[in-house]
Protein backbone atom coordinates (compact mmCIF):
# COMPACT_ATOMS: atom_id res chain seq x y z
CA UNK A 1 0.00 0.00 0.00
CA UNK A 2 1.44 3.47 -0.82
CA UNK A 3 0.83 6.38 0.53
CA UNK A 4 -2.23 7.18 -2.55
CA UNK A 5 -3.73 4.24 -1.75
CA UNK A 6 -4.03 4.42 1.98
CA UNK A 7 -5.03 8.29 1.37
CA UNK A 8 -8.15 6.82 -0.22
CA UNK A 9 -8.41 3.79 2.26
CA UNK A 10 -7.99 5.93 5.11
CA UNK A 11 -11.04 7.68 4.17
CA UNK A 12 -13.07 4.44 3.57
CA UNK A 13 -12.12 3.28 6.84
CA UNK A 14 -13.21 6.39 8.81
CA UNK A 15 -16.75 5.71 6.60
CA UNK A 16 -16.68 2.32 7.95
CA UNK A 17 -15.71 3.31 11.69
CA UNK A 18 -18.62 6.24 11.28
CA UNK A 19 -21.12 3.51 9.59
CA UNK A 20 -20.06 1.16 12.21
CA UNK A 21 -20.86 3.53 15.05
CA UNK A 22 -24.19 5.35 13.58
CA UNK A 23 -25.55 2.11 12.85
CA UNK A 24 -24.40 0.29 16.36
CA UNK A 25 -27.72 0.22 17.76
CA UNK A 26 -29.45 -2.22 14.58
CA UNK A 27 -26.38 -4.32 15.16
CA UNK A 28 -27.53 -7.38 18.03
CA UNK A 29 -25.29 -6.78 21.38
CA UNK A 30 -24.46 -10.04 22.14
CA UNK A 31 -22.84 -12.30 19.44
CA UNK A 32 -24.75 -15.68 18.34
CA UNK A 33 -21.42 -17.52 17.99
CA UNK A 34 -20.04 -20.83 20.00
CA UNK A 35 -16.59 -21.09 20.60
CA UNK A 36 -13.86 -21.81 17.89
CA UNK A 37 -16.64 -20.53 15.42
CA UNK A 38 -13.59 -18.29 13.55
CA UNK A 39 -10.44 -20.82 12.68
CA UNK A 40 -12.70 -22.71 9.66
CA UNK A 41 -13.31 -19.19 8.44
CA UNK A 42 -10.21 -18.03 7.69
CA UNK A 43 -7.07 -19.91 5.85
CA UNK A 44 -5.13 -22.34 8.17
CA UNK A 45 -1.61 -20.38 7.29
CA UNK A 46 -0.99 -16.72 6.14
CA UNK A 47 -0.99 -15.62 1.93
CA UNK A 48 1.36 -16.40 0.32
CA UNK A 49 0.74 -13.63 -2.16
CA UNK A 50 -0.91 -10.24 -1.32
CA UNK A 51 -4.73 -9.67 -0.61
CA UNK A 52 -6.54 -7.00 -1.29
CA UNK A 53 -8.31 -4.33 1.01
CA UNK A 54 -11.50 -5.15 -0.63
CA UNK A 55 -11.53 -8.80 0.40
CA UNK A 56 -10.17 -8.15 3.60
CA UNK A 57 -12.54 -5.30 4.74
CA UNK A 58 -15.46 -7.62 3.46
CA UNK A 59 -14.14 -10.32 5.72
CA UNK A 60 -14.37 -7.85 8.41
CA UNK A 61 -17.98 -7.80 8.17
CA UNK A 62 -18.24 -11.60 7.39
CA UNK A 63 -15.99 -13.11 9.79
CA UNK A 64 -15.36 -10.57 12.65
CA UNK A 65 -18.49 -8.48 13.31
CA UNK A 66 -20.67 -11.84 14.07
CA UNK A 67 -18.16 -12.36 16.74
CA UNK A 68 -18.43 -8.57 18.37
CA UNK A 69 -19.76 -8.27 21.35
CA UNK A 70 -20.76 -4.91 20.79
CA UNK A 71 -19.41 -2.53 23.79
CA UNK A 72 -20.47 0.40 22.78
CA UNK A 73 -24.02 -0.23 21.71
CA UNK A 74 -26.31 1.85 23.58
CA UNK A 75 -28.10 -1.90 24.91
CA UNK A 76 -24.37 -2.73 26.20
CA UNK A 77 -24.96 -2.46 30.35
CA UNK A 78 -22.34 -5.26 31.39
CA UNK A 79 -19.13 -4.82 33.43
CA UNK A 80 -18.27 -0.61 33.17
CA UNK A 81 -18.21 1.32 30.80
CA UNK A 82 -14.87 1.47 28.13
CA UNK A 83 -14.52 4.50 26.91
CA UNK A 84 -15.15 5.60 22.90
CA UNK A 85 -14.86 8.57 21.17
CA UNK A 86 -14.18 9.65 17.80
CA UNK A 87 -11.60 12.54 18.89
CA UNK A 88 -9.19 9.86 21.11
CA UNK A 89 -9.98 7.58 17.69
CA UNK A 90 -8.41 10.43 15.52
CA UNK A 91 -5.53 10.20 18.24
CA UNK A 92 -4.55 6.82 17.91
CA UNK A 93 -4.32 7.40 14.42
CA UNK A 94 -1.96 9.31 14.50
CA UNK A 95 0.11 7.93 17.21
CA UNK A 96 -0.20 4.86 15.27
CA UNK A 97 2.00 7.12 12.74
CA UNK A 98 4.25 8.58 14.67
CA UNK A 99 4.81 5.28 15.99
CA UNK A 100 7.73 6.21 18.44
CA UNK A 101 8.70 4.13 21.38
CA UNK A 102 9.05 6.22 24.23
CA UNK A 103 10.50 4.43 26.95
CA UNK A 104 12.97 7.32 27.57
CA UNK A 105 12.47 11.86 26.78
CA UNK A 106 15.20 11.20 24.10
CA UNK A 107 13.46 8.48 22.25
CA UNK A 108 10.40 11.03 21.57
CA UNK A 109 11.23 13.91 24.08
CA UNK A 110 7.06 14.89 22.82
CA UNK A 111 5.65 11.62 23.77
CA UNK A 112 7.42 11.96 27.14
CA UNK A 113 6.74 15.64 27.90
CA UNK A 114 2.85 15.94 26.33
CA UNK A 115 2.27 13.26 29.17
CA UNK A 116 3.98 14.98 31.72
CA UNK A 117 1.66 17.79 31.40
CA UNK A 118 -1.42 15.83 30.54
CA UNK A 119 -1.29 14.23 33.67
CA UNK A 120 -0.99 17.73 35.04
CA UNK A 121 -4.01 18.57 33.71
CA UNK A 122 -6.13 15.70 34.86
CA UNK A 123 -4.92 15.80 38.24
CA UNK A 124 -6.27 19.90 38.22
CA UNK A 125 -9.16 18.35 36.77
CA UNK A 126 -9.61 16.19 40.44
CA UNK A 127 -8.50 18.66 42.60
CA UNK A 128 -4.99 16.46 43.57
CA UNK A 129 -3.13 17.59 46.38
CA UNK A 130 -0.29 19.47 45.14
CA UNK A 131 1.91 17.02 46.32
CA UNK A 132 1.11 14.67 43.42
CA UNK A 133 1.65 16.71 40.63
CA UNK A 134 4.99 17.05 38.50
CA UNK A 135 4.43 20.73 37.92
CA UNK A 136 8.31 22.07 37.18
CA UNK A 137 10.26 20.94 40.07
CA UNK A 138 7.38 18.96 42.32
CA UNK A 139 8.64 15.39 43.71
CA UNK A 140 5.72 13.45 42.29
CA UNK A 141 3.95 12.90 39.39
CA UNK A 142 1.53 10.89 37.10
CA UNK A 143 2.32 8.26 34.67
CA UNK A 144 -0.69 6.19 31.95
CA UNK A 145 -0.05 2.73 32.50
CA UNK A 146 -1.50 0.10 30.83
CA UNK A 147 -4.56 -1.01 33.14
CA UNK A 148 -5.32 -0.12 36.67
CA UNK A 149 -4.55 -3.50 37.53
CA UNK A 150 -0.77 -2.95 36.23
CA UNK A 151 -1.12 0.67 38.70
CA UNK A 152 -2.06 -1.63 41.40
CA UNK A 153 0.77 -4.02 40.70
CA UNK A 154 3.71 -1.39 40.29
CA UNK A 155 2.66 0.23 43.22
CA UNK A 156 2.66 -2.71 45.43
CA UNK A 157 6.43 -3.43 43.96
CA UNK A 158 7.59 0.15 44.86
CA UNK A 159 6.34 -0.60 48.52
CA UNK A 160 7.26 -3.95 48.84
CA UNK A 161 10.94 -2.06 47.74
CA UNK A 162 11.05 0.84 50.05
CA UNK A 163 10.10 -0.76 52.99
CA UNK A 164 12.57 -3.65 52.37
CA UNK A 165 15.26 -1.44 52.01
CA UNK A 166 14.40 0.56 54.91
CA UNK A 167 14.35 -2.69 57.17
CA UNK A 168 17.85 -3.69 56.29
CA UNK A 169 18.90 -0.33 56.80
CA UNK A 170 17.87 -0.58 60.32
CA UNK A 171 19.11 -4.07 60.60
CA UNK A 172 21.32 -5.13 57.65
CA UNK A 173 21.58 -8.67 58.82
CA UNK A 174 18.07 -9.07 57.60
CA UNK A 175 17.87 -10.96 54.15
CA UNK A 176 15.34 -9.42 51.43
CA UNK A 177 14.14 -13.44 51.75
CA UNK A 178 13.26 -13.32 55.31
CA UNK A 179 11.66 -9.92 54.94
CA UNK A 180 9.78 -11.09 51.68
CA UNK A 181 8.06 -13.75 53.95
CA UNK A 182 6.63 -11.60 56.73
CA UNK A 183 5.51 -8.87 54.54
CA UNK A 184 1.67 -8.14 54.67
CA UNK A 185 -0.90 -6.69 52.23
CA UNK A 186 -4.18 -5.74 52.67
CA UNK A 187 -7.78 -5.07 50.82
CA UNK A 188 -11.58 -5.29 51.17
CA UNK A 189 -13.25 -8.13 50.79
CA UNK A 190 -14.80 -6.13 47.82
CA UNK A 191 -11.29 -5.22 46.13
CA UNK A 192 -11.23 -6.49 42.50
CA UNK A 193 -9.09 -9.95 41.71
CA UNK A 194 -6.47 -7.90 40.28
CA UNK A 195 -5.17 -6.85 43.75
CA UNK A 196 -4.96 -10.53 44.48
CA UNK A 197 -2.95 -11.05 41.53
CA UNK A 198 -0.41 -8.31 42.18
CA UNK A 199 -0.13 -10.49 45.59
CA UNK A 200 0.43 -13.27 43.84
CA UNK A 201 2.74 -11.77 41.63
CA UNK A 202 4.72 -9.64 44.43
CA UNK A 203 5.10 -12.74 46.37
CA UNK A 204 3.42 -11.39 49.47
CA UNK A 205 0.73 -12.24 51.46
CA UNK A 206 -2.45 -10.26 50.79
CA UNK A 207 -5.48 -10.59 53.53
CA UNK A 208 -8.86 -9.21 52.70
CA UNK A 209 -10.63 -7.37 55.23
CA UNK A 210 -14.76 -7.67 56.25
CA UNK A 211 -16.27 -4.95 54.77
CA UNK A 212 -19.00 -3.63 56.60
CA UNK A 213 -22.70 -3.09 55.85
CA UNK A 214 -22.29 -0.52 52.83
CA UNK A 215 -19.65 -2.75 51.01
CA UNK A 216 -16.91 0.08 52.76
CA UNK A 217 -13.30 -1.18 54.56
CA UNK A 218 -13.77 0.37 57.42
CA UNK A 219 -10.91 1.40 60.32
CA UNK A 220 -11.47 -0.56 62.93
CA UNK A 221 -11.92 -3.73 61.07
CA UNK A 222 -8.11 -3.08 59.14
CA UNK A 223 -6.49 -1.99 62.91
CA UNK A 224 -7.79 -5.15 64.16
CA UNK A 225 -5.97 -6.97 61.41
CA UNK A 226 -3.25 -5.07 61.59
CA UNK A 227 -2.61 -5.25 65.26
CA UNK A 228 -3.39 -9.21 65.07
CA UNK A 229 -1.08 -9.53 62.28
CA UNK A 230 1.93 -7.48 64.30
CA UNK A 231 1.37 -9.88 66.98
CA UNK A 232 2.47 -12.48 64.82
CA UNK A 233 5.49 -10.96 64.28
CA UNK A 234 3.93 -10.29 61.03
CA UNK A 235 5.17 -6.91 58.67
CA UNK A 236 2.03 -4.91 57.53
CA UNK A 237 3.34 -2.79 54.36
CA UNK A 238 0.72 -2.27 51.83
CA UNK A 239 -2.95 -1.00 51.57
CA UNK A 240 -5.38 -1.30 48.39
CA UNK A 241 -8.49 1.17 49.12
CA UNK A 242 -10.92 1.00 46.31
CA UNK A 243 -12.97 3.73 45.66
CA UNK A 244 -16.04 2.37 43.24
CA UNK A 245 -15.53 -1.13 43.62
CA UNK A 246 -16.43 -3.64 40.90
CA UNK A 247 -19.30 -5.49 41.96
CA UNK A 248 -21.44 -2.55 43.49
CA UNK A 249 -19.37 0.46 43.66
CA UNK A 250 -19.12 0.98 47.14
CA UNK A 251 -16.57 3.58 48.66
CA UNK A 252 -13.60 2.34 51.01
CA UNK A 253 -13.70 4.89 54.17
CA UNK A 254 -10.56 6.75 53.12
CA UNK A 255 -10.58 9.19 55.79
CA UNK A 256 -10.35 6.29 58.38
CA UNK A 257 -8.15 4.13 56.54
CA UNK A 258 -5.59 7.04 55.67
CA UNK A 259 -4.75 8.11 58.46
CA UNK A 260 -3.89 4.27 60.51
CA UNK A 261 -1.78 3.83 57.01
CA UNK A 262 0.00 7.30 57.53
CA UNK A 263 0.49 5.66 61.36
CA UNK A 264 1.64 2.76 60.93
CA UNK A 265 3.87 3.95 58.22
CA UNK A 266 2.42 1.70 55.21
CA UNK A 267 1.92 2.59 51.62
CA UNK A 268 -1.79 3.67 50.78
CA UNK A 269 -2.45 2.63 46.98
CA UNK A 270 -5.85 3.97 45.75
CA UNK A 271 -8.01 2.30 43.32
CA UNK A 272 -10.73 4.54 41.55
CA UNK A 273 -10.09 2.63 38.24
CA UNK A 274 -14.10 3.16 37.49
CA UNK A 275 -15.45 6.09 39.64
CA UNK A 276 -12.39 8.00 39.07
CA UNK A 277 -13.61 9.92 36.18
CA UNK A 278 -16.81 11.00 37.65
CA UNK A 279 -14.68 13.03 40.48
CA UNK A 280 -13.97 15.60 37.62
CA UNK A 281 -17.34 16.52 39.32
CA UNK A 282 -17.61 19.12 41.70
CA UNK A 283 -20.55 17.38 43.11
CA UNK A 284 -18.82 14.02 43.55
CA UNK A 285 -15.44 15.21 44.31
CA UNK A 286 -16.03 14.18 48.38
CA UNK A 287 -15.88 10.78 47.38
CA UNK A 288 -12.20 11.55 46.97
CA UNK A 289 -11.84 12.99 50.50
CA UNK A 290 -8.99 11.58 52.00
CA UNK A 291 -6.54 11.10 49.12
CA UNK A 292 -4.05 13.23 50.82
CA UNK A 293 -2.90 10.23 52.68
CA UNK A 294 -2.09 8.00 50.02
CA UNK A 295 1.20 7.31 48.28
CA UNK A 296 -0.55 6.69 44.86
CA UNK A 297 -3.90 7.11 43.30
CA UNK A 298 -5.22 5.55 40.49
CA UNK A 299 -8.37 5.55 37.86
CA UNK A 300 -8.64 4.70 34.04
CA UNK A 301 -9.81 7.50 31.55
CA UNK A 302 -10.35 4.69 29.53
CA UNK A 303 -13.54 3.70 31.38
CA UNK A 304 -15.72 7.07 31.44
CA UNK A 305 -13.63 9.40 30.20
CA UNK A 306 -13.77 9.35 26.65
CA UNK A 307 -10.36 8.03 26.23
CA UNK A 308 -10.65 4.95 24.10
CA UNK A 309 -8.44 1.84 25.60
CA UNK A 310 -5.42 1.67 26.89
CA UNK A 311 -5.14 4.43 29.08
CA UNK A 312 -4.89 4.13 33.19
CA UNK A 313 -3.78 7.70 34.90
CA UNK A 314 -1.16 6.80 37.99
CA UNK A 315 -0.23 9.19 40.46
CA UNK A 316 2.20 9.13 43.44
CA UNK A 317 3.78 11.65 46.29
CA UNK A 318 7.30 10.49 45.42
CA UNK A 319 8.46 9.26 42.24
CA UNK A 320 11.76 8.25 43.46
CA UNK A 321 10.09 5.92 45.54
CA UNK A 322 8.41 4.36 42.45
CA UNK A 323 11.28 4.53 40.27
CA UNK A 324 13.95 3.34 42.79
CA UNK A 325 12.21 0.19 42.32
CA UNK A 326 12.30 -0.45 38.59
CA UNK A 327 15.45 1.59 37.57
CA UNK A 328 18.36 -0.39 35.40
CA UNK A 329 19.98 2.20 33.34
CA UNK A 330 22.30 0.31 30.61
CA UNK A 331 24.42 2.18 28.69
CA UNK A 332 22.76 1.78 25.37
CA UNK A 333 19.90 3.57 27.48
CA UNK A 334 21.46 6.79 29.05
CA UNK A 335 21.63 9.99 27.59
CA UNK A 336 22.64 13.31 28.74
CA UNK A 337 19.54 14.87 29.92
CA UNK A 338 18.24 11.92 32.58
CA UNK A 339 19.78 14.00 35.43
CA UNK A 340 18.11 17.16 34.35
CA UNK A 341 15.00 17.31 36.74
CA UNK A 342 12.93 18.62 34.12
CA UNK A 343 12.03 15.47 32.38
CA UNK A 344 11.58 11.96 33.67
CA UNK A 345 12.06 8.75 31.39
CA UNK A 346 8.90 6.71 31.89
CA UNK A 347 10.69 2.77 31.80
CA UNK A 348 11.47 3.49 34.91
CA UNK A 349 7.79 3.78 36.20
CA UNK A 350 6.42 0.75 34.25
CA UNK A 351 6.75 -3.02 34.01
CA UNK A 352 7.40 -2.68 30.41
CA UNK A 353 10.27 -1.04 28.30
CA UNK A 354 7.98 0.52 25.66
CA UNK A 355 5.33 2.58 25.74
CA UNK A 356 3.05 4.09 22.43
CA UNK A 357 2.25 8.01 22.77
CA UNK A 358 -0.78 7.61 24.55
CA UNK A 359 -1.45 10.89 26.25
CA UNK A 360 -2.33 12.22 22.20
CA UNK A 361 -5.52 10.67 22.86
CA UNK A 362 -5.81 12.55 26.11
CA UNK A 363 -5.14 15.72 24.53
CA UNK A 364 -7.28 15.49 22.04
CA UNK A 365 -10.17 14.88 24.09
CA UNK A 366 -9.58 17.37 26.85
CA UNK A 367 -9.17 19.59 23.99
CA UNK A 368 -12.45 18.84 22.16
CA UNK A 369 -14.53 18.61 24.77
CA UNK A 370 -13.43 20.64 27.12
CA UNK A 371 -13.44 20.36 30.93
CA UNK A 372 -17.81 21.46 31.23
CA UNK A 373 -18.38 18.80 28.05
CA UNK A 374 -16.67 15.70 30.20
CA UNK A 375 -18.60 16.78 33.41
CA UNK A 376 -21.91 16.72 31.62
CA UNK A 377 -21.38 12.93 30.00
CA UNK A 378 -20.76 11.85 33.41
CA UNK A 379 -23.69 13.74 34.60
CA UNK A 380 -25.74 12.31 31.97
CA UNK A 381 -24.66 8.41 32.73
CA UNK A 382 -25.58 9.26 36.74
CA UNK A 383 -28.80 10.60 35.52
CA UNK A 384 -29.64 7.38 33.37
CA UNK A 385 -28.69 5.06 36.42
CA UNK A 386 -31.16 6.87 39.35
CA UNK A 387 -33.68 6.67 36.17
CA UNK A 388 -33.35 3.28 36.15
CA UNK A 389 -33.32 2.78 40.07
CA UNK A 390 -36.38 4.57 40.15
CA UNK A 391 -37.77 1.74 37.55
CA UNK A 392 -37.05 -1.32 39.59
CA UNK A 393 -37.78 0.86 42.88
CA UNK A 394 -41.70 1.29 41.65
CA UNK A 395 -42.11 -2.61 41.00
CA UNK A 396 -42.81 -4.42 44.17
CA UNK A 397 -41.09 -7.60 42.47
CA UNK A 398 -37.90 -6.24 42.47
CA UNK A 399 -35.01 -4.64 44.99
CA UNK A 400 -32.13 -2.61 44.92
CA UNK A 401 -29.37 -4.16 46.69
CA UNK A 402 -26.65 -1.62 47.32
CA UNK A 403 -26.70 2.16 47.07
CA UNK A 404 -26.97 3.57 43.90
CA UNK A 405 -24.16 6.37 43.85
CA UNK A 406 -22.74 6.59 40.31
CA UNK A 407 -23.88 5.15 37.11
CA UNK A 408 -24.09 1.13 38.01
CA UNK A 409 -27.27 0.04 39.80
CA UNK A 410 -27.51 -3.11 41.42
CA UNK A 411 -30.95 -5.41 42.06
CA UNK A 412 -32.50 -8.71 41.23
CA UNK A 413 -36.00 -10.11 41.94
CA UNK A 414 -37.16 -11.07 45.29
CA UNK A 415 -36.25 -14.56 45.82
CA UNK A 416 -33.96 -17.31 45.35
CA UNK A 417 -30.66 -16.96 43.25
CA UNK A 418 -31.75 -19.49 41.44
CA UNK A 419 -34.36 -17.55 40.40
CA UNK A 420 -31.89 -14.74 39.62
CA UNK A 421 -29.90 -16.83 37.68
CA UNK A 422 -32.33 -17.97 35.53
CA UNK A 423 -33.53 -14.55 34.73
CA UNK A 424 -30.18 -13.09 33.68
CA UNK A 425 -29.61 -16.66 31.70
CA UNK A 426 -33.03 -15.21 29.81
CA UNK A 427 -31.68 -11.82 29.15
CA UNK A 428 -28.51 -12.80 28.08
CA UNK A 429 -30.17 -15.53 25.46
CA UNK A 430 -32.11 -13.22 24.44
CA UNK A 431 -29.37 -10.92 23.12
CA UNK A 432 -31.65 -7.72 23.40
CA UNK A 433 -28.96 -6.28 26.00
CA UNK A 434 -26.04 -7.64 28.22
CA UNK A 435 -25.57 -7.97 31.88
CA UNK A 436 -23.33 -9.56 34.08
CA UNK A 437 -24.46 -10.36 37.50
CA UNK A 438 -21.93 -10.46 41.04
CA UNK A 439 -22.44 -11.85 44.49
CA UNK A 440 -22.74 -9.45 47.51
CA UNK A 441 -22.77 -11.66 50.50
CA UNK A 442 -25.04 -14.22 49.59
CA UNK A 443 -26.87 -12.79 46.79
CA UNK A 444 -26.75 -12.98 43.75
CA UNK A 445 -27.32 -9.62 41.93
CA UNK A 446 -27.54 -8.47 39.01
CA UNK A 447 -25.72 -5.27 37.43
CA UNK A 448 -26.91 -2.71 35.45
CA UNK A 449 -24.27 -0.45 34.33
CA UNK A 450 -24.93 2.73 32.45
CA UNK A 451 -21.99 2.09 29.34
CA UNK A 452 -22.58 3.68 25.92
CA UNK A 453 -21.46 6.93 24.71
CA UNK A 454 -24.88 7.37 22.97
CA UNK A 455 -27.38 5.54 25.69
CA UNK A 456 -30.53 7.52 26.02
CA UNK A 457 -33.46 7.45 28.49
CA UNK A 458 -35.30 5.30 25.54
CA UNK A 459 -32.49 2.60 25.75
CA UNK A 460 -32.81 2.29 29.56
CA UNK A 461 -36.67 2.50 29.48
CA UNK A 462 -36.65 -0.21 26.61
CA UNK A 463 -34.27 -2.28 28.74
CA UNK A 464 -36.35 -2.11 31.56
CA UNK A 465 -39.04 -3.32 29.94
CA UNK A 466 -37.65 -6.02 28.48
CA UNK A 467 -36.22 -7.21 31.64
CA UNK A 468 -39.58 -7.16 33.63
CA UNK A 469 -41.23 -8.79 30.70
CA UNK A 470 -38.70 -11.34 30.66
CA UNK A 471 -39.12 -11.40 34.71
CA UNK A 472 -42.75 -11.75 34.03
CA UNK A 473 -42.47 -14.62 31.52
CA UNK A 474 -40.02 -16.62 34.36
CA UNK A 475 -42.16 -16.70 37.09
CA UNK A 476 -45.25 -17.76 35.20
CA UNK A 477 -42.74 -20.76 34.15
CA UNK A 478 -41.62 -20.99 37.53
CA UNK A 479 -45.30 -20.60 39.22
CA UNK A 480 -43.72 -17.93 41.75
Amino acid sequence: MDTSEFRKRGKEMVDYVADYMEGIERRQVYPDVEPGYLRPLIPAAAPQEPETFEDIINDVEKIIMPGVTHWHSPYFFAYFPTASSYPAMLADMLCGAIGCIGFSWIASPACTELEMVMMDWLGKMLELPEAFLAGEAGEGGGVIQGSASEATLVALLAARTKVTRWLQAASPELSPAAIMEKLVAYSSDQAHSSVERAGLIGGVKLKTIPSDDKFAMRASALQEALDSDKAAGLIPFFVVATLGTTSCCSFDNLLEIGPICNKENMWLHIDAAYAGSAFICPEFRHLLNGVEFADSFNFNPHKWLLVNFDCSAMWVKNRTELTGAFKLDPLYLKHSHQDSGLITDYRHWQIPLGRRFRSLKMWFVFRMYGVKGLQAYIRKHVQLSHEFEALVRQDPCFEICAEVTLGLVCFRLKGSNKLNEALLERINSAKKIHLVPCHLRDKLVLRFAICSRTVESAHVQHAWKHIKELAAELMRAEKV
